[in-house]
């Protein structure tokens, strides 16, 4: 029974997050309909700008659930991107240095799982210690920006121009031109990415080991979990999706630079948060996260579609969700001790 409750509060919660959604995207197609909004590429580009958010946020997901949290994703997103912008500069593939930006995202969440799993050290105290390290050896790779143009490297450049057409969606502009939709390769990246978690939370003995850490520690203990071991696992993966995201993120913007990426960290928990996934650890699924993404990437293309409204307004009414959806957080979880 208790499975049953946690499982109809976790969906009740998903549930909520994408009428939200709906609600907020069809009021924008209202609204804005005669600028484009409701143009399917409009849709798509919400994608391509959040592609890198979307896996930094499901890594969040992650460590989330074991009632963890990480706010070190931001500089390790800016550390990833200057690496592969001036190693690149310097004349190292592309390939080779996205191998070597995954590998430092497996070291870099192996040092913050090993202190947080085995040391239990506080996960906050720990991963503000790997946010100032990632700013800090992002300006000691360099201190300018780096952009990455075509001569610095083809095969790069290629990807991150690339368009995947999709056959469906098109409109013919002003000029009588026939517009048809796209998406990058990066969207791509991030949709397998989504779908991987989700299969993983939901099918392997890690995702539902996490779950149960989450509930309780002790009780995960006494069924014979390794909490140690699996929470230094979510952290790796945590800091893998991370690296993923900041290549991701990379291939959006073409450049590094020390100032990049900042309140991304939170801007992934907000979106975990508005998509369902509980502070308290032991609830949540990475498709409420997804949509959670999809909801502040619509305030930010509704308020530039707009183009009167002050920058700042997406930022105040994520606040005003966060704080929602807090609360409705906290009243299920009152909830649930009542009924314990």
């Amino acid at each position: 029974m208790k499975n049953a409750k946690s499982i109809n509060s976790n969906t009740l919660l998903l549930l909520i997050t994408i009428a939200l959604f709906i609600v907020l995207y069809a009021g924008g197609c209202i609204a804005y309909g005669a600028k484009g909004f409701s143009h399917l590429q409009t849709f798509l580009n919400i994608l391509i700008t959040n592609s890198g958010l979307i896996c930094v946020a499901c890594g969040l997901t992650v460590v989330m659930l074991t009632a963890g949290i990480d706010i070190s994703v931001g500089s390790l997103v800016a550390m990833d991107c200057m690496m592969l912008a001036v190693g690149m500069r310097n004349g190292v593939g592309a390939v080779p240095m996205i191998l070597l930006v995954l590998l430092s995202g497996i070291a870099f969440g192996v040092v913050q799982g090993f202190l947080i799993g085995y040391l239990d050290i506080q996960p906050f105290i720990v991963t503000m210690a790997g946010m100032f390290f990632g700013r800090g050896m992002t300006a000691v790779i360099c201190t300018e920006q780096v952009s990455i143009t075509k001569d610095i490297n083809a095969l790069f450049y290629a990807w991150a121009n690339a368009k995947i057409t999709l056959p469906f969606g098109g409109y013919t502009n002003n000029k009588g031109k026939y517009m048809a939709p796209f998406v990058r390769i990066e969207v791509i990246i991030a949709l397998l990415v989504l779908i991987l978690i989700f299969l993983m939370l939901r099918y392997t003995r890690f995702g539902r080991a996490l779950y149960a850490i989450g509930g309780s520690e002790q009780s995960a203990a006494m069924m014979g979990l390794n909490v140690k071991f699996t929470k230094m696992r979510a952290y790796v993966l945590s800091s893998v999706l991370t690296s993923i995201g900041g290549i991701c993120y990379c291939l959006n913007t073409m450049a590094g630079s020390v100032q990049q990426a900042l309140g991304l960290e939170m801007d992934a928990i907000s979106s975990a948060v508005i998509g369902g996934t509980l502070l308290t650890g032991g609830v949540g699924n990475v498709i409420g996260t997804f949509f959670g993404v999809l909801i502040n990437g619509t305030i930010s293309s509704i308020v530039k579609t707009n183009g009167k409204l002050a920058s700042s307004w997406p930022n105040i009414l994520t606040a005003a969700l966060l704080f929602i959806f807090i609360v409705i957080q906290s009243i299920f979880a009152a909830m649930r001790n009542r009924k314990k």
